[in-house]
């Protein structure tokens, strides 16, 4: 099994909701096509479920960074500003911490 195959497959699954049962299923596929040995099995589920999970750490990050940027481009401010913005007015108002938390 090649790695550029491995590859097609995650990228045509959207490799990010993978399950195992998924990915059993696939390599079942593959086995009935003769595109994997049945020896492999084993081998390419768990190939498969860690390609998957360090995919979604990736994948994570980018979308935080995408909702971090759009938040900036609309102007909404983050909730560290927020909480920024509340600390500042308990120092200027004599409070330590503002109603509403």
């Amino acid at each position: 099994m090649t790695d550029l195959i491995k590859k097609m497959i995650l990228a045509g699954l959207g490799a990010l909701s993978l399950s195992r049962e998924k990915a059993e299923e696939i390599s079942r596929d593959l086995i009935k096509r003769g595109e994997l040995a049945e020896t492999d099995e084993a081998k390419f589920v768990r190939d498969l479920m860690d390609l998957v999970e360090k995919n979604k750490a990736g994948l994570e990050e980018k979308v935080e960074k995408a909702v971090e940027k759009a938040m900036a481009k609309l102007d909404i401010p983050s909730r560290k500003e927020i909480n920024a913005l509340k600390e500042e007015i308990g120092k200027l108002t004599g409070k330590d911490k503002v109603s509403g938390e």
